[in-house]
């Protein structure tokens, strides 16, 4: 199916300006031009039909459902709904202030936010043709059980007492009316014709793409220096050994930088292919795309500091967790 996207990098990489397939500008080059070429085609297809399906979905409506159901199943919901939402940790926060308002437990909004960054339908798909469906099942299980974890402790922590003024009064006024919310009129959302749809699933993918391009271009670009330049057996003899220390130091590591799921998945890929193992690598890649500096500092226009650092501290926590277990459920994979 890909092999249309490897015939054209060999002749741009290769016979096109002719440098060697052995030369490291050569497979530099090669890996950045057939991986950024497929992911773009995959963006711009799978986008548009996933959005055709979501055409109908109303956000208000999903607001007020998960406001009127069991807290367990709450948890479920916000973080299945993080997970098929296409947002980055940046633009989570503006649905995570309309959940507030909505009157919907601290929990539940805090694991569609935990979920949201580290999984989305572009990262899912990118994943599958990347590295295969069952490393694809397993990262989207830990980041829902992230999620869902995480909105759990925080509920029980009563969380809610470390928003900030503004945000708790909007969560009071929500829960306020969300008794007399269940037979709104925004529960009822007009279908959509099929040219409506088109339009949607438009306008969403030249959104959506506009905004995780220049993602994939640094992503792609990092996992070509990554693969044409580090010495193959580099990254594998100092951090490939399993080490239990290698984890904490990836997810240490991943903190001052920041990516979306999108960006982050070619430098997985070409982290794995050079010896790291898969749990240090799914390690720095979450650490990189949830628990970056520039989230938490957006985050802290909604969260006091106790908050903020205790979200901080549980993913870090996770992140090396689900590190050491996946490393050691690698060879059953």
């Amino acid at each position: 199916m890909f092999e249309i996207f490897t015939r054209m990098a060999d002749w741009l990489a290769y016979e096109l300006p002719g440098l060697s397939p052995t030369s490291k500008a050569g497979t530099a080059l090669h890996f950045f031009i057939e991986d950024s070429s497929k992911i773009f085609v995959l963006l711009l297809v799978m986008i548009y039909l996933i959005a055709l399906v979501r055409a109908s979905l109303n956000v208000e409506r999903v607001r007020n459902y998960l406001a009127g159901r069991h807290r367990g199943f709450g948890y479920l919901m916000g973080s299945g709904f993080g997970a098929i939402t296409p947002f980055c940790s940046c633009s989570s926060i503006p649905v995570f202030l309309g959940f507030t308002s909505a009157g919907i437990p601290v929990g539940i909004t805090m694991s569609f936010l935990l979920t949201s960054p580290l999984i989305n339908e572009v990262a899912v798909l990118l994943l599958l043709s990347l590295l295969g469906w069952k490393f694809t099942l397993l990262y989207v299980l830990i980041g829902m059980t992230i999620g869902m974890i995480g909105g759990l402790v925080l509920d029980a922590l009563k969380a809610e007492r470390w928003l900030q003024d503004f945000a708790a009064r909007a969560l009071e006024q929500g829960q306020a009316r969300a008794t007399d919310s269940d037979n709104s009129a925004d529960n009822h959302q007009p279908v959509m014709n099929l040219q409506q749809r088109h339009q949607f699933a438009r306008d969403e993918t030249l959104e959506i793409f506009g905004r995780v391009w220049k993602w994939v271009i640094i992503g792609v670009g990092l996992g070509a220096a990554l693969h044409g330049f580090v010495p193959d057996n580099w990254i594998e003899q100092h951090l490939g050994g399993g080490q239990w220390w290698s984890v904490p130091a990836a997810v240490l590591l991943g903190i001052p930088l920041y990516s979306n799921a999108t960006g982050v998945i070619p430098v997985m890929e070409s982290l794995i292919n050079h010896g790291l193992p898969a749990g240090t690598t799914l390690a720095f890649c979450m650490s990189t795309v949830a628990a970056s500096f520039p989230e938490f500092i957006l985050l802290k226009r909604v969260m006091r500091l106790r908050l903020l650092a205790l979200v901080f501290f549980m993913l870090l926590i996770a992140f090396t967790l689900v590190g050491w277990v996946f490393n050691l459920l690698t060879p059953f994979i």
